[in-house]
């Protein structure tokens, strides 16, 4: 046990290892362990908050259930009393962090950044409470510093240590071009933790080299150092591959609850688990009866999915919402019944139409090619009908339902 959890009350101690289970939870690794026990246990004995940093470059405005995961681990801090420290890197968001890429990342305007933030501060309200956030842009100090800083913050840390990052060496070993502006990023990243004092940064574990820039750089600065808390990266709906908007396999927070529902009970069996651990409000408690009820063969995996899937639809759009989704869900995939609301658009095209172009002109599929796939895939419906024939013709009549894949439905009025 520690100095400082020897000085704590029995209370206290229980207090200490409360929070460290909740923090512990779904963490890939906590850098290092023993620091964050202490530093809990310092919040308590002087009855102040922790300081918990998650810096952002808003590169995309779209937020899905991937990037919540690191949110939700921010919001437990947070319902623990610790403020959020929430860097938007207006700065650094112009140079873009090289994480994970081939080539230099495209540097973003100020009006991008502006407009990408205004709509993360409006998603992340739906996760953590944005009014308790203390909310910073690193341009404040970035901005200020002059070449002779710049030039000292760059005598704090060696080229090889820079080189150590994996994108970096992957990069070198190809062949492929390396800016020199890129290797400023973790450095500005680390001053970041320098300059708010952070005791513990956030990020997922493809993080791991820039939040231990801010222990390195808090440490050459004299400051008590960081604690890293780096989070696993979730898979998406393909079991394969990270969540990601590009590869088409995500959920995002805005989408509406019966497509959200619907794409949540696609998510593979073994990942269930990780999903609840991850990305929803369930206790510890609560999240290992269902592990355990599912282990024993008293919860059937469908029933632990459709548990998680209006789980993640109440946290986003309320519990009214929630039992709307599982109950059409019910009704069109275990029933074959038509979904109770079905979205309504008002025909004013020709009244005879080939197949391809009503589903185009309706946005249900994106390109003509998509809808010949989707019929031959034998994935499109008129009126509960299956089609078969890509060139067939439709009479557009008053009420018309058409139906794209298992989610997708529209009722056409003249």
């Amino acid at each position: 046990m520690s100095n400082l959890m020897e000085q704590l009350n029995p209370e206290q101690q229980t207090e200490v290892k409360r929070q460290m289970a909740i923090y512990s939870q779904g963490v890939k690794e906590i850098i290092p362990t023993e620091e964050l026990e202490n530093k809990i246990a310092r919040s308590l004995l002087e009855n102040k908050p922790l300081k918990i940093k998650l810096g952002l470059d808003p590169s995309a405005p779209d937020v899905h259930l991937g990037h919540t995961v690191v949110l939700n681990k921010m919001r437990q801090f947070q319902e623990n009393g610790h403020v959020i420290q929430l860097i938007i890197g207006d700065f650094t968001g112009k140079i873009g962090d090289p994480t994970g890429k081939s080539v230099a990342r495209k540097q973003l305007t100020d009006e991008e950044v502006k407009h990408n933030a205004k709509t993360y501060f409006e998603q992340f309200a739906k996760v953590i409470d944005m009014e308790k956030v203390e909310l910073h842009y690193n341009s404040k100090w970035l901005s200020k510093l002059n070449f002779e800083d710049v030039i000292k913050l760059a005598g704090k840390i060696t080229v090889a240590r820079l080189l150590e990052r994996d994108d970096f060496e992957e990069r070198i070993a190809v062949g492929k071009p390396i800016s020199l502006h890129e290797f400023f990023y973790p450095l500005m990243q680390g001053y970041d933790s320098v300059v708010l004092e952070s005791d513990i940064e956030l990020g997922g574990t493809d993080q791991h080299f820039n939040i231990l820039m801010g222990r390195h750089f808090q440490e050459k600065f004299g400051k008590e150092k960081q604690v890293a808390l780096l989070m696993p990266l979730l898979e998406g709906l393909d079991g394969v591959e990270k969540m990601s908007k590009s590869k088409k396999n995500y959920i995002g927070i805005d989408e509406l609850p019966q497509e959200m529902y619907g794409k949540a009970m696609s998510i593979p069996d073994e990942l269930m688990h990780k999903y609840f651990e991850l990305i929803t409000d369930l206790t510890l408690e609560q999240i290992q009866s269902v592990k355990s009820r599912m282990e024993t063969g008293e919860l059937h995996p469908r029933d632990a999915k459709m548990l998680l899937a209006k789980t993640i639809v109440r946290i986003y759009h309320g519990h009214e919402a929630a039992e709307t989704a599982q109950n059409d869900f019910i009704s069109v995939f275990q029933k074959g019944s038509l979904p109770d609301e079905i979205p309504v658009m008002q025909w004013q095209g020709e009244r005879e139409t080939s197949i391809i172009n009503l589903l185009v002109d309706l946005e249900m599929l994106s390109s003509k090619s998509e809808a010949r796939r989707m019929i031959a895939n034998r994935g499109v419906k008129v009126n509960g009908a299956q089609v078969d024939d890509s060139q067939l013709h439709v009479r557009i009549t008053d009420g018309l339902i058409l139906q794209v894949g298992k989610r997708k439905f529209v009722k056409l009025i003249l």
